[in-house]
């Protein structure tokens, strides 16, 4: 009997072990008409039509970045879930290890996209967080944040421009860990978040995760590292350079 308990305990505990990384993406589409943003071509600023906006559908988006990438595999791919919610992707990593759900809402409703982020990062359900687009906070800087869930420590990326400075503070009080933040204007394409998760997989610190969207940013700007690091925030020891 005590060895099959063991067996069963040993059995149990590699099947935990196993279990795969739980990543939520949230992506508030480029949209000219609703967003206070530097207005972009008609066509990709369309936050009505995911499958040629800016942050989906062209090269650089989620959408198109990641089902081409031959790090991840495509396991679903559902249209207009809801009015709000105009595409969900759900991709593997091919090597396994992480299971991810990115969500593409309506441009007219980056709001509601900003909530459930929120709402997702305070709730203790997964491993990490992400919300990419223009920066909500700046069209709505009195949104009421969600409350937390007692012992929360999600960790977060947040991919739009000038990040630190509006979601730092308030991510943190809601108990997350901020892993890539921005302090400058930034052209926030999925390639970062792509790079970023190849570091958080293998359990890159805050340091090497900031170095891999430097480079990729680098590389998709055409800058140099060194310019590009200085998008991100330093948040090495949960301290944000203020620099």
């Amino acid at each position: 009997m005590c060895k099959i308990l063991t067996f069963l305990f040993l059995a149990m505990t590699c099947a935990l072990q196993a279990a795969p990384k739980q990543v939520r993406v949230f992506i508030a589409l480029c949209d000219n008409k609703t967003q206070g943003i530097v207005p972009v071509g008609a066509k990709i600023g369309n936050g009505d039509d995911p499958d040629s906006n800016l942050y989906w559908g062209c090269s650089d988006g989620f959408g198109a970045f990641f089902r081409q990438s031959k790090k991840w595999k495509l396991a679903k791919l559902e249209k207009d879930v809801s009015h709000a919610i105009l595409r969900r992707m759900t991709l593997d990593h091919v090597e396994g290890g992480i299971h991810l759900i990115a969500e593409a809402y309506r441009g007219s409703e980056m709001k509601q996209c900003l909530k459930d982020f929120e709402a997702a990062a305070a709730s203790n359900e997964f491993d990490l967080v992400v919300y990419i687009g223009h920066n909500a906070l700046m069209d709505f800087s009195d949104l009421q944040a969600p409350r937390k869930v007692e012992g929360n420590d999600t960790e977060v990326m947040v991919l739009c421009c000038m990040s630190e400075a509006y979601f730092g503070k308030r991510l943190r009080d809601l108990g997350c860990k901020p892993l890539l933040m921005t302090r400058q204007l930034m052209y926030p394409g999925s390639f970062l978040l792509h790079a970023g998760l190849e570091k958080w997989k293998s359990g890159g610190k805050q340091v090497e995760i900031r170095s891999a969207a430097a480079e990729a940013y680098a590389k998709n700007q055409k800058i140099s590292v060194r310019a590009a690091t200085g998008v991100f925030a330093a948040l090495d020891e949960g301290v944000a350079d203020k620099k």
